[in-house]
């Protein structure tokens, strides 16, 4: 008994503050404080539980946070630390990669430059060759031509009966031929003319003159003419040979360069690819350490927290389970027989119990009945019928199973609550990471479609290139073939006007040196006394001289036409040669490049393939995730929406079967006794 009136004592002096239906009337008190205090602690157990409830739920929250964190976390770190070993093994290759390249890129390099430096070298030989040869040549030509002009003069005075000697000046002109070839050409007719010969050139130099009975000077002009013509062609066979030999060393040279340049550059090309991609994978590891570092101190951090929202918890669990107990209890020693008649004795003397059993049993119904039809429930409608009928212990046994099943269906619905709120934040959560890969892939599509068009252009317009520069090559070709047509019906123009002026020139020398030699003749004095007059003296024509200067002049002029054609029919082939060469060196590079842009073209066109086929993939799981997310909404949203009513609703029937147990065990309360 003194711990019961201790229990009310501290009951009394509790301040109901939390909630405004935790009230204590003083004056209604005095009528029935028992069952006041009673009321106070029944709303003090349904304040408890429902925070209790309220801290579960929360608990619950966080703690799903933070397994959902720390699993996120402690992957991320995973994957994190997996890719810095991965990167670093990636480093450390195209390390080794880039140096070898280097190397190998600075051999190729090298090996290139001798390469060029021997075709240097030849062609400078070669260059100083043809120099060489067009200039003997262009003597050669002309020592016999000298000679053969020369032979021409001497073959009309071998013929045999001839009398007359020839003109001092032609035997001056030939003396100086014979003179001027012989030391041009010493070491060529060095094993030629014998001693005798040349003693006789020398002779004849000294003092030209012709004795038409000898022929010695004719042949060894003629032995002369034929060592020119045999050493000019000779010449222009080791001409030929020698322009072989360089076109073969050329050509093997420059595929050779060809070949080095093009490994070179594609050495070069993978070297800077590996140095870009080594300076990629550098930055990506020193993100990732970062992203790591931050990832581990999160997840630390997280663990800390944790365990100190474990630790608060379990707190507050003990904390509210003790004043649980201690209400409880309290509650108990109010609700029991005992203390039910004590205060009823107590405090009303006057009230006299009839028919206890059939009273409660009609209070329950009431009580239950009018809960059934609030909360629109059958059960306990039909709970309510047969509290009437059937026994105490039948109904509190019903009652317990009754709020067993209510306990169960809370915790079920509470459950199936947090699994929707889960399942929604995964899959908003999946469908927003989704959505970013799905607006990267797009993103990645357009460049990889910007960069197909500009590969595209580049290629069309090198190949314009190409095609404008083959044309280029063909046009010059066309003109060379023109121009060289040109030069040589020009040089066999310049030729035939040599020889015909020559033969012109050599008539009117021939002429004109037999009348000079008649004149010699007929230089008597002649009778004049008696004598008639006859012919006049024939002297020559005074312009006769004239004209066979001019003649001389221009067979010069036709010849220094013809070498002047020569030379720049040479100058004509090598630009022509040079162009060629330089076009067709064009021409590989770009076909090079073409090759190269090609290659990368196919590469961009197979990634937007992949990238088409992420994007369907990625856009079938945003609808697959859309699909779920309508399937959560179905299976969801009444639990959602009703939640609150529904769980307000099993917390009133609950309290209904608890207060018809109490009523069934002996108490009463204020609300029944008022509504009696």
């Amino acid at each position: 008994m003194i711990y019961v009136f201790a229990m009310l004592a501290i009951a009394a002096s509790i301040e109901f503050s939390v909630e405004s239906s935790l009230t204590f009337d003083v004056s209604d008190a005095k009528n029935r404080p028992v069952s006041k205090v009673i009321k106070l602690l029944k709303d003090m157990m349904k304040t408890m539980e429902k925070e209790g409830e309220g801290d579960q739920e929360s608990y619950d929250k966080l703690t799903c946070w933070f397994i959902t964190n720390d699993k996120d976390k402690t992957k991320s770190i995973a994957d994190a630390k997996s890719r810095v070993a991965d990167l670093t093994t990636s480093i450390e290759d195209k390390t080794a990669k880039s140096a070898r390249l280097n190397t190998e890129a600075k051999n190729l390099k090298k090996e290139v430059a001798e390469d060029q430096h021997a075709l240097d070298t030849a062609t400078a030989i070669r260059l100083k060759q043809l120099a060489e040869f067009t200039a003997e040549e262009k003597d050669l030509l002309m020592s016999t031509s000298s000679v053969k002009n020369a032979v021409v003069v001497l073959s009309k005075h071998t013929a045999p009966g001839s009398f007359l000697q020839s003109a001092p000046g032609h035997l001056n002109s030939v003396a100086i031929t014979v003179e001027d070839a012989i030391q041009k050409h010493s070491q060529l007719l060095a094993g030629v003319l014998t001693p005798t010969q040349r003693r006789a050139v020398s002779a004849f130099v000294q003092a030209p003159k012709y004795a038409p009975q000898s022929g010695e000077i004719f042949g060894i002009m003629n032995q002369m003419k034929e060592t020119f013509e045999t050493n000019l062609q000779n010449s222009q066979k080791d001409e030929k040979t020698n322009l072989n030999a360089f076109q073969e060393l050329k050509t093997a040279k420059e595929a050779e360069i060809k070949a080095g340049q093009d490994q070179a550059d594609t050495k070069s090309e993978q070297l800077a690819d590996t140095n870009d991609q080594l300076a990629q994978d550098q930055q990506d590891l020193s993100d990732t350490k970062k992203s790591l570092a931050a990832d581990e101190k999160f997840l630390a951090n997280l663990k800390e927290e944790r365990a100190l929202n474990d630790s608060e918890w379990d707190l507050r669990q003990k904390e509210r389970s003790e004043e649980m107990e201690a209400t409880s209890k309290a509650l108990a020693v109010l609700s029991s027989d005992d203390a039910h008649e004590l205060v009823t004795r107590t405090f009303n003397p006057s009230f006299l119990q009839t028919d206890m059993q059939s009273d409660r049993r009609a209070q329950v119904s009431k009580l239950l009945s009018a809960v059934a039809q609030k909360v629109q429930n059958p059960r306990l409608a039909a709970l309510a019928v047969h509290v009437r009928l059937d026994a105490f212990t039948k109904v509190r046994k019903a009652i317990d199973e009754m709020l067993v099943q209510l306990a169960k269906e809370k915790a079920d619905e509470i459950k199936q609550r947090d699994f929707c709120i889960s399942e929604f934040d995964k899959n908003t959560m999946a469908t927003t990471k989704k959505s970013r890969e799905k607006e990267d892939v797009t993103a990645l599509i357009a460049k990889q479609t910007a960069t197909i068009k500009r590969l595209t252009e580049a290629v069309a317009a090198l190949q314009a290139d190409i095609s404008e520069m083959q044309k280029q090559v063909k046009t010059a070709g066309e003109d060379r073939e023109k121009q060289s047509k040109e030069f040589q019906l020009t040089v066999a123009d310049q030729r035939a006007t040599q020889k015909l002026l020559n033969s012109a020139l050599n008539i009117l020398k021939g002429f004109y040196a037999k009348k000079a030699a008649a004149a010699l003749v007929q230089a008597k004095p002649r009778m004049r006394e008696g004598r008639p007059a006859g012919f006049d003296t024939h002297k020559k024509n005074s312009s006769s001289g004239g004209v066979m200067g001019m003649l001389t002049q221009i067979v010069s002029d036709a010849k220094a036409m013809e070498v002047e054609a020569v030379h720049d029919e040479e100058q004509a082939v090598k630009a022509y040669k040079a162009f060629v060469t330089a076009t067709n060196e064009s021409i590989a590079t770009k076909s090079d490049d073409i090759a190269n842009k090609k290659g990368t073209l196919a590469e961009q066109e197979a990634a937007k393939v992949a990238s088409t086929t992420d994007l369907g993939s990625v856009s079938l799981e945003l609808e697959q995730l859309a699909n779920t997310k309508a399937e959560l909404h179905e299976s969801c949203d009444f639990t959602m929406k009703n939640f609150e009513v529904r769980q307000s609703a099993r917390v009133e029937e609950a309290e209904a079967l608890k207060q018809a147990k109490s009523i069934l065990s002996g108490a009463k309360f204020e609300a029944f006794l008022k509504s009696e």
